[in-house]
């Protein structure tokens, strides 16, 4: 074994792997012994403790904060047999769940793919390849999609930030065979129309399904306000399941028009306000407008740990903007797709918003990502997405 594959990493700096983790950074490597500085983005690495004990195999990427992550603790090196073995793991797990091939396929590290992932729309995967290590295990992953499920057509969404971080270049492509500009989600009795190419990320949050599922029986005979709507998941399956209206907020023209095709698809109407999301509050307020339910699911206001303090006042500002347009005993559905928001963070910004506006309130349900985006016990990154609902009450007099 020569250091041109080999990392090994300081004294105590295996504890994190030998507990589950799967990423090494750069600073716990021995560069002495095994320099980094001159390996090739994405090769494949054996990694070794201090004593050159095996520890697992790995991809590498110089150019990263985290310059490896462990594929596999097996004493061989991973192959495409490899690869289509843990394909067909991530694969079982969600027929066993889903009558429909409408679902996350692949999480990252929490399906043992680091750096992957897959939406699958029927006969149409979209994939993303986050980092340099997936990048070259591409043409292998590729294969085993194709041979697992005769796929009509496969899309690159290669177009995310977290890709600079590893040094690679942003891009949308077909990868194999063809691709619509929409695809099909299906979620309860609901079918939407998702644009593959050129929607947010891989096209449709699937990660909501279970608590869209659970928020329903909320809904039947109110008002409903669903704020950043993007494609009218929770309105449109909210005007499916009987409420009284449903009102949508997004701030792209195009997702007021998707929204509207999208009920129009399934029978239901819903009212459609294309504005800033937070003037829109402001003029529904302001106009006296109230309703029974208000769905909060806002994009990731902390994407960084540097931005904790804005992005916990922007959660603070439209949760105490959304509690002010319910009536008393209306159900608030609030949620963060923030990894640096924590779940208790997310408790106490209602706490404080509920005391601002005046109000009480009573947790009711807690939620996360559904089981197509499992989380890895051992990696507390893969569990990101919070949410929760309150019944909100006038303050006592």
């Amino acid at each position: 074994m020569t250091t041109e594959n080999l990392l090994r990493l300081r004294p105590q700096e295996d504890r994190r792997l030998r507990a589950g983790h799967v990423w090494v950074f750069n600073n716990e490597v021995n560069v002495a012994v095994t320099p980094i500085k001159g390996m090739q983005p994405g090769s494949m690495v054996r990694i070794e403790d201090c004593r050159s004990g095996f520890l697992g195999w790995g991809y590498v990427n110089p150019a990263s904060l985290i310059c490896a992550r462990v594929l596999s603790r097996a004493k061989t090196m991973p192959d495409a047999e490899w690869i289509r073995a843990r394909l067909e793991e991530a694969l079982e797990l969600r027929e066993r769940l889903y009558p429909t091939p409408h679902y996350r396929l692949v999480f990252g590290e929490a399906d043992s793919l680091p750096g992957l992932v897959v939406d699958r729309y029927g006969d149409q995967l979209v994939v993303q390849l986050t980092t340099a290590g997936m990048e070259a295990l591409w043409p292998l992953v590729m294969q085993g999609l194709k041979d697992l499920l005769s796929p009509k057509g496969i899309l690159l969404r290669n177009d995310t930030s977290t890709r600079e971080l590893e040094g690679l270049e942003q891009y949308v492509k077909v990868a194999d065979g063809e691709v619509p500009e929409f695809g099909e989600a299906l979620e309860g009795d609901c079918r939407f129309k998702v644009p593959l190419k050129d929607g947010q990320k891989t096209g449709y949050f699937y990660d909501q399904s279970k608590n869209r599922d659970s928020f329903l029986k909320y809904v039947k005979g109110g008002r409903v306000l669903d704020v950043f709507s993007y494609l009218g998941a929770w309105g449109v399956r909210a005007a499916k399941a009987g409420a009284a209206s449903v009102t949508c907020v997004d701030s792209s023209a195009r997702a007021g028009e998707w929204i509207r095709e999208n009920a129009a698809l399934n029978g239901a109407e819903c009212d459609m306000l294309v504005k800033d999301v937070f003037d829109a509050l402001r003029h529904l307020e302001t106009a006296g407008e109230r309703f029974d339910v208000v769905v909060l699911d806002p994009p990731a206001f902390i994407k960084k740990r540097k931005d904790q303090k804005a992005g916990l006042t922007a959660y603070e500002r439209i949760n105490q903007m959304g509690l002010k347009l319910l009536k008393p005993g209306g159900i608030l559905v609030t949620c963060s797709c923030s990894f640096h928001l924590s779940q208790e963070d997310l408790r106490k910004v209602v706490v404080k918003s509920l005391r601002r506006t005046d109000q009480r309130g009573q947790l009711l349900e807690i939620g996360g990502q559904g089981p197509d985006h499992p989380v890895h016990p051992a990696i507390p990154e893969t569990a990101y997405l919070k949410s929760m609902v309150f019944r909100v009450l006038p303050r006592e007099r």
